[in-house]
């Protein structure tokens, strides 16, 4: 479904992402860990057209995204869930949802992806007319994944969804990003910090260092890697 092949980043001459190539299937979970400053967040923001490619291809089902604005992006099926959840603070819950639905599949499927949204985080539909801003941020976080959802995606992407959580908020997140790939077979390409939480629930993982890949693999493989046991898990031989 998603295709990067040497993809290649850079901000004001700083190399952020260098010849970073992956790929994503139909219906998978995909996780990318690393550390601050590894290139998690830049992966995502050159997807969704946030900031320009270097070099390198991106391709989505054969379209060559590098050739698309980020708007035209959005309606093939993408979407993307910030890191800080950046919510509209000034308009109500619902109001933040009608926003993600702005997208062709998003408006005929309005309906069911509403009662999905509210399936999932029923606080959703008991807080529609609030200002998002007065949420809390678990709260917000929920509403973040809610409005990509209303979009009809085909790929969620979710940068950071437990930052700034407390644990068991964030627990609760990730059962219900796991819930939802499992009962919509959603394709789902998550960047988060909790390696341990995030790697447990993919098919596939990518860890990025310094804005390169250093190593691929499904769960098994990762955890078995001193590098990640050792960096990231902080367990010794």
């Amino acid at each position: 479904m998603l295709s990067i092949t040497g993809l290649s980043v850079s901000y004001g001459g700083l190399r952020a992402l260098s010849d970073v190539s992956l790929h994503v299937g139909q219906a998978q979970f995909v996780t990318v860990v690393g550390a601050n400053g590894a290139g998690k967040s830049t992966l995502f923001k050159a997807i969704s057209g946030v900031v320009p490619a270097q070099s390198g291809a991106i391709r989505f089902d054969g379209e060559d995204l590098l050739a698309m604005p980020a708007a035209r992006r959005a309606h093939l099926g993408i979407a993307h869930v910030p890191e800080g959840r950046q919510v509209f603070k000034a308009m109500t819950v619902r109001e933040n949802l009608e926003l993600g639905a702005n997208t062709k599949a998003g408006q005929r499927d309005w309906p069911r992806m509403l009662e999905r949204i509210h399936s999932l985080f029923p606080i959703l539909h008991d807080r529609a007319g609030q200002y998002a801003g007065t949420l809390s941020g678990g709260e917000q976080q929920m509403l973040a994944i809610g409005r990509g959802l209303a979009s009809a995606p085909r790929l969620l992407m979710l940068d950071e969804p437990s930052m700034g959580l407390a644990p068991a908020v964030a627990d609760m997140i990730f059962e219900r990003i796991s819930q939802i790939h499992r009962e919509d077979g959603l394709t789902i390409l998550l960047v988060e910090q909790r390696v341990a939480e995030a790697l447990e629930l993919c098919d596939r993982g990518f860890v990025l260092e310094t804005g390169r890949v250093v190593l691929d693999g499904p769960f098994e493989t990762l955890m078995a890697d001193d590098r990640i046991r050792k960096s990231y898990l902080g367990l010794g031989e």
